[in-house]
């Protein structure tokens, strides 16, 4: 007798739907069963779903997915419809994949199945059948996957994703313990789990990939084990089974993990109540391993790009040395916080001759993976042309040859356009605390000065490096008196937030201000200089402990590079100050080729003077300076160099100017005309200043002005 005659008597139908052609088959039962004449059918895949319920076939698509993955028996219960849609009866339907390989590696499959008619409930008995899915279980199950998804999904590393799936509920079947296996160097580990007491899982944590046990099946083979009972697992793996059956669980399932078409491990859910496993808790349990697969592997990523980001950055960024005599110094990288976290922003401290060390600071134009190579070559250039002895000017005239030779080769390659630096580079001497400054393109430094006032001190300065490759870089001679810190950075900590240069320094100023430093004595503590460090990220970005020197601070707009260099109060070989009370001070040198700098001379002097109570007196010191240093540059041959200082307690202070000059010949008192352009100098010093005077020197002369704080209360009074 036939196999199908075999079935019909049985009422059962016999059907097969061939994947390759999208065409379901049905014998001459399963046609009557689908309200079709009872003659062998073909149906295509249109036509088979309209014999049945839309809501039924969507699950039964899901179902039948899940068994060609697993390669495992299914069932599935539909409702029939005729071609009014209502419904006929309810059949069940119990099929089995059969794969097949196919042309270019495709593998097609073949659904071999059998139908048969749920019978009706009789009046006045329980119902006849369950049904496969309830609406409120469906609801609980999508809002399960919904929040599972969610939380996964925000996991950013393995030990994050290991603690959400330590703290999945599943709806009606919740895991009394979980484990996540790995599979690495032919071995299979366990990297998480949840429900065992110390060292109840230890015979699991480190096996051979051909050990008989269920994680290690399931790796090897990269289907799903289920074991709904404790006899299957005890048939299946009986070496394993003396291992777990103490747990007392009463029903496991391992589920592959797989990403990117590659099986990365195993997942385990062990019940401690009998579960059957039907088709739509497999389909449960397979979407949550597959979301469990996908957030480990991208944590894998993360994780990844962090130690590279992180192993780059202890490559391209120095260790600061931190035994200067009478110096301290403190440093901060911020990264853009995309991709690979690495930019073109770089700081550096080379060791020179004779105890002197340079301070480098620069930015690469980008953000990117090419930015941060050639900051890593141009980085080293620099501490090659440093350690064969150039000054400041030439280490970066040969910088700029270097990177435009860069720019020149990859431009013919065609490897993208030409890339600039601004760069600033600083030799200190700590004996004295004279900086030799050059600087190309780069924001200027500031300085802290000893009363806690902030100055932006312009500097002498060329084009960024790789522009030109003849540019010349004139030099700035500064000295930082004891007390005194110098605070230099890129363009990201003063221009984030849509700040420009003048309100990013405002901002700046306000924190370096307000946030207390003490540098008293030799052997004194850097910590106040390190929270300054702090201080100044986090006005920018908020408050955060992801600093390097030190791991990342995510963020989103600009790189940032910040060097910090103080002199201490006890710094050896420091002059002590004769003038009782806070001491501000700062120094400005001009030459003649540079009548520009007067516009600079007049603004250091009122930064000086910001907080003068008297904004006439502000406004009479800058107007003083303006005419003196101009004389000096129009009647001699020499450069101006100009010192201004503030001393005394506030209420009491005194701000005295002093330009002096290489010239012997002293200035006179004129009387000029009305239309005549110059000769007022003295006059109005005469009336403006408190006082005021010129005072020969060796080689040269010395003119100067003082104005009294006490003067202005005075007149107001």
């Amino acid at each position: 007798m036939r196999t199908e005659d075999v079935l019909a008597a049985t009422a059962t139908g016999l059907w097969h739907w061939d994947n390759a052609t999208r065409i379901a088959t049905f014998d001459a039962e399963a046609a009557r069963l689908l309200g079709l004449p009872a003659t062998r059918t073909e149906l295509t895949e249109s036509a088979t779903r309209a014999r049945f319920h839309a809501v039924d076939w969507v699950e039964v698509s899901g179902v039948i997915s899940l068994a060609v993955a697993e390669g495992t028996l299914t069932e599935a219960r539909l409702r029939v419809v005729d071609d009014k849609g209502r419904v006929l009866r309810t059949v069940r339907s119990r099929m089995r994949p059969q794969l097949r390989a196919a042309a270019g590696g495709r593998v097609d499959f073949v659904l071999v199945g059998t139908v048969q008619e749920v019978p009706e409930p009789q009046p006045g008995t329980t119902a006849a059948r369950k049904p496969m899915v309830t609406g409120d279980w469906r609801r609980n199950r999508e809002a399960f996957l919904l929040d599972a998804g969610r939380a996964l999904a925000e996991a950013r590393s393995t030990a994050e994703v290991l603690r959400v799936a330590a703290g999945l509920s599943m709806p009606g079947f919740e895991p009394s313990g979980l484990a996540v296996f790995s599979s690495e160097g032919g071995r299979v580990r366990v990297i998480g789990h949840h429900g065992y007491t110390p060292g109840s899982a230890d015979p699991f944590l480190d096996l051979p990939m051909e050990a008989a046990y269920p994680a290690a099946e399931v790796i090897r083979t990269g289907r799903a084990v289920y074991l709904p009972s404790p006899e299957e697992y005890q048939r299946r793996f009986p070496v394993a089974w003396q291992d777990v059956a103490h747990f007392g669980r009463q029903s496991w399932a391992f589920l592959p993990l797989i990403n990117a078409g590659q099986v990365i491990g195993a997942w385990m859910a062990g019940f401690g109540v009998p579960v059957s496993f039907t088709p739509d808790e497999r389909s449960v349990l397979t979407t949550v391993a597959r979301m469990l697969a996908q957030a480990l592997g991208r944590a894998s990523v993360h994780e990844s790009e962090r130690e590279l980001t992180v192993g780059l950055q202890r490559s391209m960024m120095p260790t600061l040395q931190q035994d200067i005599p009478g110096m301290a110094v403190a440093a901060r990288y911020v990264p853009t916080g995309g991709g690979l976290e690495v930019g073109g922003d770089w700081y550096d401290m080379i060791p020179l001759p004779l105890g002197r060390i340079a301070l480098v600071i620069g930015d690469v134009q980008g953000h990117d993976v090419r930015a941060a190579g050639l900051m890593g070559q141009l980085r080293i250039a620099l501490r090659a042309y440093a350690a064969e002895g150039h000054h400041p000017d030439a280490v970066l005239s040969r910088a700029s040859h270097f990177l435009a030779g860069i720019n020149a080769s990859e431009t013919e390659g065609e490897e993208g356009e030409p890339r600039f630096a601004t760069c600033l580079y600083i030799e200190v001497d700590p004996a004295n605390g004279r900086l030799v400054i050059a600087r190309a393109g780069h924001p200027n430094p500031a300085i802290r000065l000893s009363d806690g006032t902030m100055l932006v001190r312009n500097t002498a300065g060329g084009l960024p490096l790789g522009i030109d490759p003849d540019t010349d870089y004139p030099t700035t001679r500064l000295v930082l008196e004891p007390g005194e810190t110098m605070l230099v950075c890129t363009d990201g900590l003063i221009e984030t937030g849509g700040h420009d240069l003048d309100s990013g320094w405002n901002r700046l100023r306000e924190v370096v201000e307000g946030t207390p430093l003490d540098l008293t004595g030799v052997g004194g503590s850097d910590g106040d200089l390190e929270a300054l460090a702090d201080a100044l990220v986090k006005a920018v970005h908020g408050p955060s402990s992801h600093y390097t020197t030190g791991p990342l601070l995510d963020r989103r707009e600009d790189d940032i590079a910040v060097l910090l260099l103080a002199r201490r109060d006890g710094a050896a070989g420091a002059e002590p100050t004769t003038v009782p009370g806070p001491v501000r001070r700062t120094v400005l040198s001009i030459a003649q080729a540079e009548p520009e700098r007067i516009a600079e001379a007049r603004q250091q002097v009122r930064y000086l003077m910001h907080d003068w109570p008297d904004g006439d007196q502000v406004d009479s010191a800058v107007l003083m300076v303006s005419e003196m240093v101009t004389n000096v540059l129009v009647h001699t041959d020499g450069d101006a160099v100009l010192i201004a200082r503030i001393s005394g307690e506030r209420g009491e202070r005194c701000v005295r100017v002093d330009v002096s000059d290489s010239s012997d010949e002293l200035p006179h008192r004129r009387h000029p005309g009305e239309m005549a352009s110059s000769g007022r100098g003295l006059v109005l010093m005469e009336i403006l200043a408190g006082a005021w005077g010129v005072d020969p020197r060796g080689e040269g002369k010395n003119i100067w002005f003082e104005l009294y704080e006490k003067d202005a209360a005075e007149a107001d009074d």
